[in-house]
């Protein structure tokens, strides 16, 4: 197979823990021809959609870990497979590459995760689909409802509804310290839409990336513990990650959503649990894969990978 992955800058990869790396590693292990392009090298012209891509060779050292060949033009309809792997900010820079990738399916390119299916999954708001299993959540730019969110729930967590790794997340406890500054800068003074919800106290215990495969949950999640006074669990803001079996309650989350997200072309999903309560569904480039595998001995790449290749036998089978 030719397996086309669309990133960030492999210069910015830390291949010690890139879930992008460990699936790269895994589709060459397999005899696999692994390509990379940035969303830049994207263009349309004449109607068909191309991209500036290198063929790479992993060399397994830890600096130099690729090998480039010269860099060419290609159809991405020529790949066996395009995984789209490109980190936010979901900004419309975003946007435009998934209506170029869209355009690409209907010339017959396979790409996971679905474009249209990214758009229409904001990675916040898809909890509302979901509310069974969701925390007391208001959705809103009005200062006053926000602010009787809080009068209600006491202690709250508010966060903008297109960051990542935890960034502007705050929380306002009983006393209200802050709360008017906290709305006035996430909403813009109204004007911006955010999201509130009931602080859940079981974060002291990880907030769990539980990740699905192709409408399968992997068996394990990372737990992502808060340090010190931080009450984000985040990687990225210094949380450690800790691997556990899923809980009867993540297993429940998992096997509902699984099968409608791979039914509306999510083929990989990393959902948020704090507790019991499902907090994101997470669809641009979930993460964790390594970090699980290494603690635990499941190999997460290696079950995306057989998910790729059984959906493009399928696609195969349908052109066919």
């Amino acid at each position: 197979m030719k397996i086309a992955f669309l990133a960030d800058p492999l210069s910015t990869f830390k291949i010690y823990k890139d879930s992008t790396f460990a699936m790269m590693r895994e589709a060459a292990r397999r005899g696999h021809a692994v390509y990379a392009f940035e969303q830049r090298d994207m263009v349309l012209e004449e109607g068909v959609v191309t991209a500036w891509v290198t063929r790479i060779h992993l060399t397994g050292e830890p600096d130099a870990w690729y090998r480039p060949e010269p860099a060419e033009t290609v159809k991405l309809s020529e790949f066996d497979a395009v995984i789209e792997r490109k980190d936010p900010p979901f900004d419309m820079e975003y946007v435009y590459g998934t209506y170029l990738l869209e355009l690409a399916e209907r010339q017959g390119a396979r790409v996971f995760n679905r474009p249209s299916a990214i758009r229409d999954h904001n990675e916040k708001l898809s909890i509302g689909q979901f509310s069974q299993f969701t925390s007391p959540t208001l959705v809103s730019s009005n200062p006053a409802m926000l602010r009787a969110f809080h009068e209600k729930h006491g202690d709250v967590i508010l966060k903008p509804l297109d960051g990542m790794g935890g960034a502007g997340i705050f929380r306002v406890r009983d006393d209200g310290m802050n709360l008017g500054s906290v709305i006035e800068t996430l909403t813009d003074n109204g004007k911006r839409t955010i999201m509130a919800q009931k602080f859940i106290p079981a974060i002291v215990k990880g907030d769990k990336r539980v990740l699905v495969i192709d409408g399968k949950p992997v068996p394990f999640a990372l737990a992502r513990i808060p340090q010190g006074n931080e009450v984000r669990g985040n990687l990225a803001a210094g949380g450690i990650g800790v691997a556990q079996p899923l809980t009867e309650r993540d297993r429940e989350i998992a096997e509902t959503l699984g099968p409608v997200l791979a039914e509306r072309g999510l083929l990989l999903v990393g959902l948020d649990v704090i507790g019991d309560f499902l907090t994101e569904v997470n669809v641009t480039s979930p993460t964790c894969f390594q970090e699980i595998t290494d603690q635990t001995g499941f190999d997460v790449a290696a079950m995306f990978i057989d998910a790729v290749e059984q959906q493009s036998r399928k696609a195969a089978q349908k052109e066919s």
